[in-house]
C-alpha cells in the first residue's frame, strides 16, 4: 500500500508542539476534573501526558476554574510536565479572559465555540474580544463548531436559501454545510479582526460517523487551516472505540486530520488515558506514527486451548506500555519494535520470524517447547514454568542492545 500523503496545511505552533504542516498528526485529550480543583487537575493531566497526549485541554468555565490556571501551569512545570494546556471557552469565555489575563498568559491554545457566544451583535462581540485577547498573548485558537450547538440563526439562513431552490437538498446535508460555513465565516472574521492565519485551527464535531467524515472532507476542500478530528459524544467502551476509529480511519487515510481526540466516555471509574491510547493505536494501525512497540498474537483456535499464549501476550503488552515513558528518551526507536506471541505451530514460526522479537508457544498436543526468534533467527528454546519471565527478560535485553544510546 502507498503511503498515506496528508493534505498541505499551514503550520500552527501549540506551545512548542507544531500542529499541521509536516509536523506528525498529533494526539490531544481533556481532562475530566473541576478545574478549579488544581491537585486533580495536575494530577490528571500529568496522567494524560504520561500515557502520551502531547496536548491537554481544560474546562474553563468560570472565575475559579480561570484563576486556577496559572496555578496548574506553575505546579506542572515544578514537576517538569511541560505539556502545553489549552482552555476550552463557552458562554463566558470573553469575560473570564478579560477578568483574568493570567489565565490566557498560561494557556497555550484557546478553544472557542462560535455557537455558545451569543447571537447578532452580542455574538461578534464575545468573539472580537476573545480574538483580541488572542492576538495580545499571540495565542493560537481552534475555533470548535460542534453539531449540538450550532448558530441557530446560521443554520436557519442556510435552510431558508435551501428551500428557496428548485431542487433543494435534504436538511442533514444543509446542516453540515452550515457546519462548515460556521468554521470558515469565523475563520475569516477572525483573520479581519487581526488573528494570523497560522494562529487558526478549525474543528466540525459530529456525532455521527458518515456526518463527520462527510463535513471533514467538505472542509478540507475549502481551506488550507489544521484540522483537528474527533467524534463528538463517541460514547462508552467498545462502541465509543469502533465509532470513533471508523470515522477518523477513513478522514486519515485520506490525508485529512492534524490533531485527533478520542472522545470517550470513561466507565465509572474508569482510566482517562483510555482516550489517549486509543487514538496512538489509530495513528500506529495507519502506519502515520510508532508510540509503543506492537504486540502481534493469534486469537486461538481448537490448537490453543491453552491459556498460556494469551496471559504472556497480555503481560508483554501491558508491560511494554507501562515502560514506554522510560524508553521513550533511553531508548530512542524502541517504538516501532514488534513482538510476537504466538500459540501454534501453523503461523507461529513464521510470524515469530517476521518480528523483532517473536516466540512460538506450543499449542494443543505439540512438544511443550517454545523457540524464540531474534531478527528473524531462531535463538534458544524456552522450557518449563518459567517461560513468561525468561522471554520478558530477552526483551528487555534485546531493547537495551539494539535501541540503547
Amino acid at each position: 500500500m502507498s503511503p498515506i500523503v496528508r493534505r498541505f496545511t499551514r503550520q500552527v505552533r501549540v506551545g512548542p508542539v507544531p500542529v499541521g504542516g509536516d509536523a506528525p498528526v498529533v494526539v490531544q485529550s481533556m481532562t475530566n476534573t473541576d478545574t478549579a480543583d488544581v491537585l486533580a487537575t495536575v494530577k490528571q493531566v500529568r496522567e494524560l501526558a504520561d500515557a502520551g497526549s502531547e496536548i491537554v485541554r481544560v474546562t474553563v468555565n468560570n472565575l475559579e476554574s480561570a484563576q486556577a490556571v496559572p496555578r496548574i501551569r506553575d505546579q506542572l512545570d515544578a514537576f517538569g510536565c511541560r505539556v502545553p494546556l489549552v482552555g476550552d471557552f463557552h458562554f463566558n469565555g470573553h469575560k473570564l479572559l478579560t477578568q483574568e489575563p493570567a489565565c490566557a498568559e498560561a494557556l497555550a491554545k484557546l478553544r472557542i465555540n462560535p455557537g455558545n457566544l451569543g447571537r447578532g451583535a452580542k455574538r461578534d462581540e464575545s468573539f472580537a474580544t476573545l480574538i483580541d485577547i488572542a492576538c495580545r498573548y499571540d495565542k493560537p485558537v481552534r475555533i470548535g463548531v460542534n453539531w449540538g450547538s450550532l448558530d441557530p440563526a446560521l443554520a436557519g439562513r442556510m435552510m431558508d436559501e435551501n428551500a428557496k431552490l428548485a431542487e433543494p437538498a435534504e436538511p442533514e446535508v444543509v446542516m453540515r454545510r452550515a457546519m462548515v460555513a460556521s468554521a470558515l465565516e469565523s475563520a475569516a472574521q477572525a483573520e479581519a479582526w487581526g488573528l494570523p492565519g497560522d494562529k487558526i485551527v478549525l474543528s466540525c464535531k459530529m456525532s455521527r460517523v458518515q456526518d463527520l467524515i462527510a463535513v471533514y472532507r467538505d472542509l478540507a476542500a475549502q481551506c488550507d487551516y489544521p484540522l483537528h478530528l474527533g467524534l463528538t459524544e463517541a460514547g462508552m467502551g467498545s462502541k465509543g472505540i469502533v465509532a470513533s476509529t471508523a470515522a477518523l480511519a477513513v478522514l486519515l487515510q485520506e490525508g485529512i486530520g492534524d490533531t485527533i481526540r478520542i472522545s470517550l466516555t470513561p466507565e465509572p471509574g474508569g482510566d482517562r488515558t483510555k482516550e489517549v491510547s486509543v487514538a496512538q493505536e489509530i495513528l500506529q494501525a495507519l502506519g502515520l506514527r510508532a508510540f509503543t512497540p506492537q504486540v502481534t498474537a493469534c486469537p486461538g483456535c481448537g490448537r490453543t486451548t491453552s491459556t498460556v499464549f494469551q496471559e504472556l501476550a497480555q503481560d508483554i503488552e501491558s508491560y511494554l506500555r507501562t515502560q514506554m515513558p522510560l524508553w521513550r528518551g533511553a531508548y530512542p526507536g524502541v517504538e516501532a519494535m514488534q513482538v510476537a506471541v504466538m500459540g501454534c505451530v501453523v503461523n507461529g514460526p513464521g510470524e515469530s520470524k517476521h518480528a523483532n522479537i517473536g516466540i512460538s508457544l506450543p499449542g494443543t498436543g505439540e512438544v511443550p517447547v517454545a523457540p524464540v526468534y531474534v531478527d528473524g533467527e531462531k535463538t534458544v528454546t524456552l522450557k518449563g514454568e518459567r517461560i513468561a519471565a525468561e522471554f520478558q527478560a530477552i526483551v528487555e535485553d534485546y531493547v537495551q542492545r539494539r535501541y540503547g544510546k
